[in-house]
């Protein structure tokens, strides 16, 4: 399995890790015992970056904390093979549900600290490999939730802390205050707009950049055409790119991507992986399945490489602006 170094880190993880939100949450009916053979044998096959959080559950599918019980079940025996990201922030209240409405966020150090107690009791471990700021509080200023994060590395809780979906001033100041290993957004050929500032700054400051919907939630592998015959639990049903026009025009990148990954004789989730993965060696995407069919297809795009000439022409026919539609409801405006 081919390996990069998260940040400044000591922690060298899989070329892509494995997002495990759906496994608890927004995508449907689910299966435990079928996510934990996939777990399993992503592990075996070298994956050894788990990414979780305490929200993946929330009301349904199990509760609040699902994922992270779920994922606690693999570990007895691959805990050293492993490195843990899990995430706190969102509150768990009774007005969320699992497509997110009804939100509250606590960034302050007493809520980040309880949370911490809390995941660790569910993970069923000693301490976080990566420890993340799943939103920032407006209430509350960035120093002060990452001066709580940094007391947890201190106290051995938590090895190294990351930061998700601020605006790339607020991550300057946070990483004043300690060393940022991961920064993780969402990130795709659906979704370029990190290449403006975020990514940069990341660069500039020794910081990761760790993609979550690496296939634009599910819609660059070129199987979800029509929203409406998701489940009617899922996200997706809810964001503005899925909808109506949007959805037409959108339809457009993923059957570029369907053409170009023909010619690379791959799939385009494994075409669309790769061209993540060819940004650069700072880059992890967290491509999230509970297949292991689908899984050993995002495997396989670690042996797709694409060219000088391949590059300019994805640049060429899918634009940093290409898609049509905000990223989500203007209900789920969290950055700051």
């Amino acid at each position: 399995m081919q390996k990069r170094r998260l940040g400044n880190s000591g922690l060298e993880v899989s070329a892509i890790g494995l997002g495990c939100m759906g496994m608890s949450m927004s995508y449907g009916a689910t299966d435990d015992m079928l996510s934990i053979k996939t777990l399993e044998f992503a592990i075996e096959q070298g994956i050894n970056f788990l990414d979780t959080a305490d929200v993946y559950g929330v009301a349904g599918l199990g509760g609040w904390g699902h994922n992270e019980t779920l994922i606690s079940k693999v570990l007895q025996g691959y805990r050293e093979k492993v490195v843990i990201a899990t995430k706190c922030g969102f509150v768990h209240s009774k007005n969320m549900a699992d497509d997110f409405t009804g939100i509250e966020l606590n960034g302050t150090p007493q809520y980040i600290k309880k949370a911490c107690d809390a995941s660790l009791q569910r993970l069923n471990i000693e301490v976080i490999d990566l420890f993340y700021l799943h939103r920032g509080d407006r209430r509350v200023p960035i120093e002060e939730s990452v001066g709580a994060l940094s007391e947890l590395v201190m106290e051995g809780k938590v090895r190294y802390i990351g930061l998700s979906d601020l605006k790339e001033a607020t991550l300057r100041r946070a990483a004043l205050v300690h060393p940022i290993t991961a920064f993780q957004t969402e990130y795709s050929l659906f979704h370029r707009t990190p290449e403006r500032t975020i990514l940069p700054t990341c660069r500039e400051l020794g910081i990761s950049l760790v993609p979550y919907c690496p296939l634009g939630r599910g819609f660059l592998s070129g199987k979800v055409r029509d929203v409406s015959k998701l489940d009617t639990s899922d996200f997706r049903r809810k964001l503005p790119r899925f909808q109506d026009l949007n959805l037409e025009a959108n339809l457009k990148i993923v059957d570029t991507i369907v053409k170009l990954a023909s010619h690379k004789d791959c799939t385009p989730a494994q075409f669309s992986i790769a061209w993540l993965l060819s940004q650069g060696n700072d880059i992890v995407p967290i491509p999230g399945t509970r297949s292991i069919e689908r899984l050993n297809e995002n495997i396989a795009a670690l042996d797709i490489r694409l060219n000088k000439e391949e590059l300019e022409e994805i640049n060429r026919l899918i634009p940093i602006d290409g898609v049509v539609g905000e990223q989500y409801p203007k209900e789920f405006d969290f950055e700051i």
